[in-house]
């Protein structure tokens, strides 16, 4: 079966989604619905948490058009949450000076912060030391019969994985350090880039064996692996159900391994006109470029 995926483009400057295959061929929310007569929701989080993807996932779809041809904005526009975790790769925490907690470290980022592959990352011009971090994302859904993620168990955690993505967890680190908390320094808008699309968790064999790099103009600053992550996806996902309900579309990010900016002396922040590729094995890869604004 090709690989599948989801996420939301733009073309003539209207907004719709679809489905890409393993050749990233598209097929339209408009093309689904003339293929199977199904009259799929102009909305993609009920696309795909509303069952309408599970009624049209095994129909013959035609793929009339390819991604290249679409500005890719974020998959999910409207999470009901973004929960980040953070020294959850060793070399990460070693690098800082930490040792991996064994209980997850949390933050929040606003859904103001996410943006698509190609798009701009506008920082204001008072921050002075961005940094990136690549990260492999975990976007939750449903197990059958609809149960909440809520106080689930390691083993029933892998039942509520619906897709991966690539995010760009960006930090302004002066602002960090500033406050001694992470809310503001990552909260700004367009400091979660992610995509290239939604990669369904049926195509993905381990999601703990996956390189995942960074590259900044072309030079290489993370070079790694998810087996480095200390706590495993349903790990996180267990320990997460019992600080917090999960619900279908909620976006956790997985943490950063070693190589940011942050504490490698000779490593340069980020600046104006910088371009960042970010890609993790078998879910592709977003390209984004720092934009510096006036504040």
């Amino acid at each position: 079966m090709p690989r599948k995926s989801e996420r939301s483009d733009k073309w003539s400057s209207r907004e719709t989604y679809g489905l890409v295959d393993g050749d990233g061929r598209v097929a339209t929310r408009d093309d689904i619905t003339f293929a199977t007569g199904v009259p799929i929701p102009r909305d993609v989080a009920e696309f795909l948490f509303g069952g309408w993807y599970d009624k049209v996932r095994q129909r013959e779809i035609p793929y009339n058009s390819h991604a290249s041809d679409y500005e890719l904005l974020a998959p999910l526009p409207s999470p009901g949450k973004i929960v980040c975790l953070t020294f959850n790769y060793t070399d990460h925490a070693r690098e800082q000076g930490l040792d991996a907690p064994e209980d997850p470290v949390l933050f929040i980022k606003p859904r103001t912060a996410l943006t698509g592959t190609g798009a701009e990352i506008r920082c204001p011009d008072f921050v002075k030391q961005l940094d990136y971090e690549v990260e492999l994302a975990v976007v939750v859904g449903s197990r059958e019969g609809g149960d909440r993620c809520k106080n689930v168990s390691v083993e029933e955690a892998p039942e509520y994985v619906f897709g991966y993505m690539i995010l760009n967890d960006v930090s302004a680190r002066d602002i960090q350090f500033q406050d001694k908390q992470f809310t503001r320094g990552k909260g700004f808008d367009d400091f979660a880039p992610c995509g290239p699309w939604i990669t369904t968790a049926d195509e993905i064999a381990d999601p703990h064996g996956l390189r995942l790099a960074t590259r900044v103009n072309g030079e290489s600053r993370q070079d790694s692996s998810t087996g480095m992550m200390l706590l495993k996806i349903p790990q996180i996902i267990s320990k997460l159900s019992r600080v917090m309900s999960l619900e279908p579309g909620d976006i956790i990010s997985t943490g950063t391994p070693a190589g940011v900016a942050l504490k490698n002396p000779g490593t340069p922040y980020l600046e104006d006109g910088d371009a960042i590729d970010m890609e993790i094995e078998g879910l592709g890869s977003i390209h984004n470029t720092v934009r510096k604004v006036p504040s």
